[in-house]
């Protein structure tokens, strides 16, 4: 494949072409005289020649399995806007599915044009929709600030709540909607979804409208491939759906849409006399509420649409009487509360509005209906590795609490609840879950037996450990030796490399980034609250570093042994020579307290500690490991002992809580 010289790369995109870490790269440069030099960027961040890149990984075998749209991929991000490079997707896609054909939708450049032409060439030789889908995902994961998508299992899930709640037989032909589609994951999932509940043969009816014409550009490529496999008429409209709605006479059998959150300029004043606001005409400071009467406007009767909004849709005050319109009639049948970071905005807990229209088409609810309320938000990961909720659990628990929608006497999950109307329809009518399911923590009897048990354990488990560690002899005369930090790193037995803030605009919230680690993050929980651009981020810690904090209040060294993170100000990352030193030996020096206060600039807790100052012992690499062993088993210990700690108290309070409430058999 051609390249262009003028093309820049990353550190970072060059590890992804070669398939290798990013720390391999930067030993490439630093061992290479021939490595490409450098031809913009900072030395923090410098960008090299794809051309030059690309001819030096060949020449030293580097290119050996690699695919060829990883170094396609740079050359779309240069093409300059973000709708560009857009367009210049959703153009190679459909030349990949017709070599002759040419997307009629938006005109493109000339370099666009034959850039999709070597993209369709590509994707023939290796794959067309994992060369489209390779493309659109890295497209999203570069303007993952300026759009919001659907994530995959979300949309799985909206589709699935759909077709349950649906009521009415399969037709010949079915009709699904979303009237804000973006790139087209949710009408997508629908398909999928309709596939699997009619083995295949049912006719599908996608329509979709988006407003931004690169989204729907890029949605109807997406829905092109989804054809090839599936039978399904699809139409995608560059529109504004709320202003120029191109459906209006469409009625569906299934609606989805995850809408544009928080705009005030949706068209509340050309809109104000529009017969689609049958429950109330929105607030100009409730677009959200429009969005929720548009679908309802679509549906057939029987049909279902499920909505992503933000959780203060459910109880803003200028909402209250649409919110109570849609109860009385049984438009609103469920909501579902769903752990943060389920989509974007991910520090938020996001909420689905599950709407059906009357299976009779009167609108009316029936007689003492009740309103289901489903709070998901327990699913949220906390401290775990993975981005986002337990979807499996999640999907689970949420469709087992939608089994009982029509079915008044079916018993709830832990943390649903059945509301009735004329406690929802009061001043407020929030219909917020969290605000009536309070789901029970009290534990049961089995649940606290087996705490009681892993609490036992635990406590044993670390007896054993304390015995171990209670035979260890110390020499006190035997005279030791120490080396600073620095002198290790002038020695070439290390490097260190100190972290420092992210440049503004780089902190982003998913995509292609790396977690970002905090001092404050090590003060809370020691998860990593933030994440960055891989780019953008001055010091990555990988697997296998000693990594430091460097201040007092928080000073600590551990060997890092999770995915690559990027590092904040004062924490540092240590990259050892493994036939000099050995990590777990050296992070177990660093961390002895008394280094810290050695090393430390200040007396008070917010000092920072000079980490060159820090001692480490001068022992061979032999004699390392055995202290490397036992520094392991006194960190081992010390988690163990911090886990007993945190389940014990738990324990104390669930069974102090169970004693308040009376109940005890004396």
């Amino acid at each position: 494949m051609s390249t262009t010289g003028s093309v820049p790369v990353s550190l970072a995109e060059i590890a992804r072409i070669a398939g290798v870490g990013r720390a391999a790269v930067s030993n490439w440069r630093r061992r290479h005289d021939s490595f490409p030099t450098r031809i913009g960027g900072t030395d923090v961040s410098p960008q090299f020649s794809l051309a030059e890149v690309e001819q030096w990984l060949r020449d030293n075998g580097k290119l050996d399995s690699v695919a060829g749209r990883e170094l396609l991929w740079p050359r779309f991000e240069v093409l300059g806007s973000r709708d560009e490079s857009g367009l210049a997707i959703a153009e190679a896609a459909h030349r990949m599915r017709s070599p002759r054909a040419r997307s009629s939708r938006v005109e493109v450049s000339p370099e666009a044009e034959r850039l999709a032409a070597e993209a369709a060439k590509l994707g023939r030789n290796e794959g067309t929709r994992e060369t489209f889908e390779f493309l659109l995902q890295r497209w999203l994961e570069t303007h993952v600030r300026q759009l919001s998508t659907t994530p995959a299992s979300l949309a799985a899930l909206m589709a699935r709540i759909a077709f349950d709640v649906r009521v009415g037989g399969l037709d010949e032909e079915l009709t699904v909607l979303d009237p804000a589609c973006g790139t087209g994951h949710l009408v997508a999932a629908a398909v999928q979804e309709c596939a699997s509940a009619s083995g295949a043969s049912q006719g599908v009816r996608v329509l979709a409208c988006e407003r931004d014409p690169a989204l729907a550009a890029l949605a109807s490529a997406r829905l092109a491939f989804v054809a090839d496999d599936h039978d399904v008429r699809a139409e995608v409209a560059t529109a504004d759906s709320l202003r120029e709605d191109p459906f209006a006479e469409v009625r569906a059998d299934v609606a989805l849409c995850n809408p544009p959150f928080n705009e005030r300029d949706w068209g509340y004043e050309e809109l104000a006399t529009d017969q689609r606001w049958t429950y109330g005409l929105p607030p100009r400071t409730e677009p959200e509420l429009a969005w929720v009467q548009h679908l309802l406007a679509h549906l057939q009767p029987g049909g279902a649409a499920v909505v992503v909004l933000p959780p203060a849709v459910a109880s803003r005050k200028a909402g209250r009487r649409i919110r109570g319109s849609l109860l009385r009639t049984g438009a609103l049948r469920a909501v579902v509360a769903l752990p943060p970071g389920s989509a974007q905005p991910h520090s938020v807990s996001l909420q689905l509005w599950i709407l059906r229209a009357a299976p009779d088409g009167s609108g009316a609810a029936s007689p003492g209906q009740d309103a289901l309320l489903v709070d998901a938000t327990r699913f949220a990961r906390t401290g775990g590795r993975e981005a986002g909720p337990g979807w499996e659990p999640l999907q689970a628990f949420v469709l087992s609490a939608l089994q009982a929608l029509d079915l008044p006497d079916a018993e709830l999950p832990d943390g649903a609840v059945r509301v009735p109307l004329i406690d929802l329809l009061d001043d407020e009518v929030d219909v917020t879950p969290g605000r009536y399911t309070s789901a029970s923590t009290e534990p049961s009897g089995l649940e606290l037996s087996a705490v009681w048990k892993e609490v036992g354990s635990t406590l044993t488990d670390l007896v054993r450990r304390a015995e171990r560690l209670s035979e260890l002899e110390f020499d006190g005369d035997r005279p030791q030796t120490t080396v600073g930090v620095g002198d290790l790193v002038k020695a070439g037995a290390l490097s260190l490399c100190a972290g420092q803030q992210p440049p503004d605009g780089a902190v982003a919230s998913g995509g292609h980034s790396v977690p970002l680690l905090t001092i404050a993050d090590l003060l809370a929980d020691g998860t990593p609250s933030g994440a960055v651009a891989v780019e953008s981020a001055p010091v990555i810690a990988e697997k296998g570093d000693v990594v430091v904090a460097g201040v007092v209040r928080a000073f600590k060294a551990w060997v890092h042994e999770g995915p690559p993170t990027a590092l904040g100000p004062q924490l540092h990352a240590l990259r050892v020579d493994p036939a000099k030193l050995d990590a777990h030996f050296l992070a177990g020096c660093l961390r002895a307290p008394a280094n810290g206060r050695q090393a430390g600039t200040h007396a008070s807790s917010s000092s920072r500690v000079d980490i060159r100052r820090l001692q480490v012992l001068q022992l061979p690499l032999a004699e390392q490991a055995a202290y490397a062993e036992v520094f392991r088993s006194l960190r081992d210990f010390e988690t163990r002992l911090e886990d007993a700690g945190g389940r014990g108290r738990r324990l104390v309070n669930d069974v102090s809580d169970l004693l308040a409430a009376g109940g005890l058999d004396v």
